[in-house]
Parts: C-alpha cells; structure tokens; sequence
C-alpha cells in the first residue's frame, strides 16, 4: 500500500529574549479586549482562573493569560538553556515521526532595530538574533533544520513592542536590514514567515520579486473569540478571511494575496500553537490527514515563538500528530524543513543555481557600469542589489533591465553614486526551486565571493 503523506513543519519566530511587566500585561489586555483593569497580582490570577465577569470575554482572556504564555524566557541565558535541551539529539527522538525521524524546526529570524522605545527589553541590533541562532545550531550540530526569514513592520511611532502591516513606509527598514545580510553575513531568505502574521499588497509585491515561499495564511472558520479580540478583528492584523481553508499550498493571485491566482510564489497555511488566536488543533490535523488521504499535496505548518517554552507547545503537536494518525492506517506524517517541505508536496522540479557573471568598465571619468548577468532565470525579474558605502552606509537600488530574469546593469555616475565612495556590491536571488545567491564583490580589488545555499 502506497502511504500517503502529511509533510509537518514547525516555524518560530526567533525574536529573542522578551520582558513583560504586570502593568505591561494589563496593558496588552486593554489593548486586545479593551477592557480598563487596575493591575494587580490578585486580579491576573482571578482573570487566569475564569472568576471575573467580562462579558463573555472570560475564556478568551483566560486565554491570553495562560501562565505557560505569560512565563518568559526574559534572557538570552534563558532562551539558550532551552535551545540545548530542545535541540539535543535525545529531545528530538522523543517526538518521532512516522518514519522514526526526530524533530525539525525552522528558525526564521528577526531584526529588532531603529526603535526610540523598547519596554519589552528587546535585543536591538542588527544582525544580533541572526549571529546567536547561527551560533547556536552551530555548536549544536543543527543542520536539520530551516534557517529563514522574519521581519516586524516598524509602527509610525516607533515603539518596538507594537504592530503594523506597512513594509515599505518611511520608517521601515526592511531594505537595510536585507541589505545588511547580503553584504556582512552572505546571507539571503527563500523563506519568508511574515512578521505579526500580516501580508498587505506591499509586501505581497515585495515577496513576488525576491522570496518563492511563504508560511503565512491563518484561514479558519470564525470563532467567538474574534469578536473579542479587537486586534484581530475586521482584518486588522492577521488577516486571512479570504484565503482558502485548506492545508494545500497555492500560488496567490496578483491583486489579493489571499486569493488563488497565477503569482510565481507559493503561500502554504501555518497556524498557531502555544498562543491566543488562530490555534492548529485536533480537528485542523485531522482535516490535514483528510487531504492528504485525498492525494492533495498537504503541508501542516505551525508556528511559535523562541520567548515562550518550546517543549511544552512540541509535546502538544506530537500529541495531536499521533492521536489523529492512528485513524489513517495509510497516512503517514513525515517533519520537514520549510523549503525541502514545499519542493516535495508540489513536486517542484529541480533546477540549476543561478550563478552570476559580473564586469565592471569605466565608460568615461567619473562613469562606470556594471554588467550582471545569471546562468539561468531567476525567481523574479531583477536579483536584489545593495550597497555599501566605504563609510558603513548601506543601500538598495533597482537595476537597469536588460533582459528581465537574466541580465541587468547599474551606472555608477553623479545621479547615483560615484565608484570610488563604494568598499562592496552585494547581489542575491533565488530560483524557482528555492536554491539561494549570494555574490559579493570588492570594488577596490575587483574580488567575487559567491555563496549558494541549498537547503
């Protein structure tokens, strides 16, 4: 009998250390359910325990304040202390999959910059979670798992701990941010994860240029606790009302990223655990291993985040995993990696690197151009091109289309930038099939770094 597959991947959001005060989680309760409470210790616990009269409001603040949630790794030794036993060989066994393989996780890792307040204790700095998890898997002998992309929307009032749907608004630094990886540490996503699990045409249109695949949709019938819950309520955050319920992959249409069309990327469902909201549970597994009973090709993607206790929330998915496969004698649920997972539920065919051709000419003083061009087409018509000033400034432009997916050029001249002020170009792309690059080069020795990542 040929088995049926259930391809299971687990996102988090690495966003590091996280600090909440009392007055803080009041506050975020205000803001959710609006509702005005004076804090205090006794009436968290009287809210914890169902015992107050909100309006039938009570079980989802009761909810929110799941002391599993509200209990913090508040430190990056506490967030460490919890990787080397979650990413320990014997953790991993203890939750096996069908085939007897051991956990896999996906890191998709956050900047924290350019915030004027940070009451949450964030790690800002660019760079700072990207090196710690890349230290981390490292040391812990990780290579199993996903290493991608998350990124917060800064709001207009720059305060770190709240929300926006924007990616291209005057304070958002998503250009530098990328920019930066390219450049400093080689590095380029095929993966997004979007941050506050909000896409907008803005960002739909940036993800179609650059990253093939996203874990984004939360669609799921209505609850009662969306009427509740004001921060998601009439798509304001996290809106995925028009998208098809369903555990299938699909390629979103060019004006609603929610609806099924003919975009070159592909959304796949990733629903919460371990939080307040839009949570994968045995009824969403099970219409998973429906699906794939049915020959759909079915992703089941969860997701969380590194500033909660992860063990507790990959216990309940395991729970709910071999609870529901018992009843599916020819489904069988294999962990994956966010990229190989869509290559293989799509059946995706596999094809060539991009790899780039790069000559620089000076056309006249003070005018120079630069000629790109990649073996093969790529994910979309222009790679992403960066800059970096020999003063530490960083840049993004657009290219000069030649022959869009293949060859492009860059003037550097008095109406960009002049040659002699550049220390390094930095350029990535993907293809199709999710295969990433990234080619730097050294102006001043004319030297080519290329890297390419393949899972």
């Amino acid at each position: 009998m040929k088995m049926k597959k259930v391809y299971v991947v687990h996102c988090i959001d690495s966003e590091g250390p996280l600090h909440e005060s009392l007055d803080a989680t009041f506050e975020r309760i205000k803001h959710i359910f609006h509702l005005d409470l004076k804090p205090s210790k006794e009436l968290l616990k009287d809210l914890q325990e169902g015992n107050v009269d909100l309006n039938g409001a009570e079980e989802s603040v009761k909810m929110t304040l799941d002391p599993h949630l509200l209990n913090y790794n508040n430190t990056w030794n506490k967030v460490e202390e919890m990787l080397q036993d979650c990413l320990s060989e014997e953790f991993r066994n203890r939750f096996k999959d069908s085939n007897g393989g051991g956990w896999i996780y996906n890191w998709h890792c956050v900047d924290h910059i350019d915030y004027e307040m940070n009451p949450r204790r964030r790690d800002m700095g660019y760079h700072n979670i990207f090196d710690e998890y890349k230290r981390i898997l490292n040391e812990n002998n990780s290579s199993q798992d996903g290493f991608h992309f998350h990124y917060h929307p800064h709001p207009m009032i720059k305060h770190a701990h709240l929300c926006a749907t924007r990616w291209l608004g005057p304070t958002d630094k998503l250009f530098q941010v990328l920019s930066r990886r390219i450049i400093d540490r080689n590095w380029f996503p095929s993966v997004n994860r979007p941050g506050f699990q909000v896409n907008r045409p803005d960002s739909h249109w940036f993800l179609e240029q650059f990253i093939p695949f996203d874990y984004a949709t939360l669609a799921m019938e209505p609850s009662i606790e969306d009427n509740h819950q004001f921060d998601f309520s009439a798509g304001r955050s996290g809106d995925w009302r028009r998208a098809p319920i369903t555990w299938v992959p699909y390629h979103p249409h060019h004006d609603d990223y929610q609806k099924i069309g003919n975009c070159r990327r592909i959304i796949t469902r990733c629903l919460n655990i371990g939080t307040r909201a839009y949570l994968m549970d045995e009824n969403e597994v099970r219409r998973a291993f429906e699906e794939a009973k049915n020959d759909k090709p079915v992703i089941l993607s969860f997701a969380n985040h590194d500033f909660r206790d992860l063990r507790v929330d990959v216990a309940e998915a395991h729970r709910l995993l071999t609870k529901v496969s018992d009843d599916y004698d020819n489904v069988e649920f294999i962990y994956c990696e966010a990229v190989d997972a869509i290559r293989k539920s799509m059946k995706i065919k596999n094809k060539s690197k991009c790899e780039f051709t790069i000559d620089l000419k000076q056309i006249s003083k003070g005018v120079n151009t630069l000629s790109i061009k990649s073996s093969v087409d790529t994910f979309g018509p222009q790679p992403f091109f960066a800059i970096k000033t020999k003063t530490n400034q960083y840049f993004h432009d657009n290219l000069d289309f030649q022959v869009p997916f293949q060859e492009w050029t860059y003037t550097f001249d008095d109406e960009t930038m002049p040659l002699d002020a550049i220390e390094k170009i930095g350029i990535a792309t993907n293809n199709s099939y999710g295969v990433t690059t990234v080619t730097n080069f050294e102006v001043e020795n004319k030297k080519v770094e290329n890297f390419f990542y393949n899972l």
